[in-house]
């Protein structure tokens, strides 16, 4: 048989025996590929001016994924040598030289990548039109279909993967060049040493690792870059010392606690696990690591695209918005004649928001919720100016009774101001709530309409107060292109000039572009994350397949039924699986939940509460790690237990 057969055949068994590294990297293939497509799109990237930077944050981010797939392919591959070698020394005993056995040991990888390289690609054409669709959706374009593979993507990925497995395979072929027959042969029995066999020192580390923990999580929550640096070093090192203190802790336990080794499947499960913890308390600490970086991705993705959402939604009720706060009038008014001269205006209305004699209403809020009260007194709105705007907005009327004030608020305070019931003075007027209401309004700043609530008085209440600025709301018979923006832009005019203008259209490309941009990237790096640190505890845990069957076949002999096998297999998997995963859940959470409730009050409400993309996160973390351990313990269960 050639070498180049052999290699074939080799690389067909092993796509079949480590199925899941093979579908890893085939998936893999097609996310760099749907990504490559999107730096050479000049579809995507013409879509905003802002979109010229989305080449180089993919850039970046595939930087990022190229470094951690070329960790999975050259871990697997120096995995498998470790695993072959005595198969790989019985080559060289049969008359192979070692140049030869390492050609063939290259061939049947590189064969493995190129397979795998050929199915992502088009996987990966499907991907970018996924991708294409997502991004002109958000940006509120028609899609269609086309599928093609471009040359320039193409390229760039088959580079990358080429790049990748040579890098992988000069370790294995370096070894294959020196290492003896007699090394080769016993070089599966060299099992990494216990780190720390020392039962003192063991408790000590594993004190020391948990007081780092709770550290680097109150230090990440602080806000601040430095402690933050500080806090991940912190964590880093509570995730290493915790593995290695817990996986050599175990056996030391059991030596102490004897009788829990014979309760139910324990002593089964304890002999399985023994193996693998004395010596993967650094794999484990990797892979925790990982995971940790999986769910903070994951989840940061998620809350971004909240965020960016939900300000949209609460900052576009107006088609233009345009607030002056300067002392020069004619500037103002000179503003307004060029947005009538350059944008078909279908209708418009200029007023004022002034301010109340007291602060009591901006006080009872920020005594119930966190609330940044941006006034020196409650900001207040005519009634005449609030039932024009409701009309423009094509809100349903409300009358304003005689003697009474009305309520207009962000959605999130709604049923807080429902609960206030004094009576506010204002030019002589002693005036009832009147009632409360909370459709989208803008209201997100000192210069809109409120900073998050207004009050609406009669018009006769208000001619005496004092003014805090003026705007222009507007209406047009087609959005504002982003042409007609940068000519209207004030930033162009001096800096005290007093004038700020927010278009809708600008509004809702601003948070799909920061979504296209920060939010698909995160989601890239989640994916590839999570495959990887799954794939390489499968890939450990089906490798024990052999020795596995004749423990369990034994176990048949001796007269244990399928049925204690079976919940024993799934104790052990359940405990090998959750071990990684239960640190990166804790410091994921409180680092989500902190990330959530630290903007600005009213920006995640409802489905998008801290609570909720949480718990989204979790799910879409435990869904796709839950697929690798699915996919394991099947294989694993059909190949070990006795029919």
């Amino acid at each position: 048989m050639t070498l180049s057969k052999l290699s074939l055949r080799n690389a067909r068994r092993q796509t079949r025996d480590y199925m899941v590294y093979f579908v890893t990297i085939v998936l893999a293939a097609s996310l760099i590929y749907a990504f490559n497509g999107l730096i050479f799109s000049r579809e995507i990237l013409e879509l905003s001016g802002v979109m010229s930077e989305l080449p180089l944050i993919v850039v970046l981010a595939s930087i990022v994924v190229l470094c951690i797939l070329a960790w999975l392919v050259h871990y697997t591959i120096d995995f498998l040598f470790s695993r072959r070698s005595r198969e790989l020394g019985t080559y060289i005993l049969m008359g192979l030289e070692n140049r030869q056995v390492s050609l063939l040991f290259f061939l049947e990888n590189l064969a493995v990548g190129g397979c795998a390289l050929l199915l992502g690609l088009p996987l990966g054409g499907l991907m970018f039109q996924v991708l294409r669709a997502v991004i002109l959706t958000l940006f509120g374009l028609p899609y269609h279909f086309t599928l093609a593979l471009s040359l320039n993507p193409l390229l760039l990925t088959l580079l990358s993967f080429v790049l990748i497995y040579l890098l992988a395979q000069l370790r294995s072929r370096k070894k294959l060049h020196n290492m003896k027959i007699c090394d080769l042969i016993y070089y599966e029995r060299q099992n990494e040493k216990e780190i720390i066999s020392k039962s003192s020192k063991r408790q000590f580390l594993f004190t020391l690792s948990g007081i780092c923990g709770i550290l680097g999580t109150l230090l990440l929550l602080a806000g601040n870059f430095l402690l933050g640096v500080l806090g991940s070093a912190c964590i880093i090192t509570f995730l290493y010392g915790f593995f290695i203190s817990f996986s050599s802790a175990v056996p030391a336990w059991f030596a102490k606690h004897p009788r829990q080794k014979y309760k139910g499947q324990n002593l089964l499960v304890f002999r399985i696990l023994t193996s693998k913890l004395a010596s993967m308390g650094i794999l484990l600490a990797t892979i925790s690591l990982l995971l940790t970086a999986v769910l903070i991705t994951e989840g940061t993705g998620l809350t971004f695209h909240a965020i960016a959402r939900n300000r949209a939604r609460l900052t576009s009720c107006f088609d233009l918005l345009v607030s002056f706060s300067g002392q020069e009038e004619g500037l103002f008014t000179d503003y307004l004649q060029d947005i009538q001269d350059q944008v078909p205006v279908t209708m418009s209305h200029t007023y004022e928001i002034y301010l109340g004699e007291t602060g009591q209403l901006s006080d009872y809020v920020e005594d119930k919720i966190r609330f940044y009260q941006y006034y020196s007194a409650d900001p207040v709105m005519k009634y005449s100016d609030y039932a024009f705007l409701r009309a423009m907005l094509g809100y349903p009327a409300v009358s304003l009774e005689p003697g009474h004030y009305l309520i207009h608020c962000e959605p999130h305070l709604k049923r807080l101001m429902d609960q206030y019931t004094l009576p506010i003075e204002l030019g002589g007027y002693i005036l009832e709530p009147g009632g409360v209401y909370n459709e989208i309004f803008h209201q997100d700043s000192s210069d809109t309409n409120g900073n998050s609530f207004l009050l609406v008085m009669p018009d006769e209440a208000v001619t005496a107060a004092p003014a805090s600025h003026k705007l222009y709301a507007a209406m047009t018979a087609q959005p504002l292109e982003e042409a007609q923006y940068a000519a209207l832009d004030p930033g162009n005019l001096p800096v005290d000039s007093g004038l700020w203008m927010r278009s809708k259209a600008q509004t809702l490309e601003d948070a799909a572009s920061q979504t296209a941009l920060f939010v698909l990237p995160l989601f890239y790096l989640a994916l590839v994350l999570i495959m990887t640190a799954a794939t390489i505890l499968t890939i450990q845990q089906l490798s024990e397949t052999n020795r596995y069957r004749s423990q369990f076949l034994l176990l048949e002999k001796l007269g244990m039924d399928r049925k204690e096998m079976n919940r024993a297999l799934r104790l052990q998997f359940a405990i090998y699986y959750a071990m990684p995963a239960v640190p990166p859940v804790l410091i994921g959470s409180i680092f989500l939940l902190y990330l959530g409730n630290g903007v600005e009050p009213g920006t995640l409400t409802g489905a998008s509460h801290p609570l909720a993309l949480l718990g989204l996160s979790l799910g879409l973390f435990f869904l796709i790690y839950g697929v690798y351990i699915t996919m394991a313990y099947s294989s694993l269960k059909r190949n070990v237990l006795p029919l």
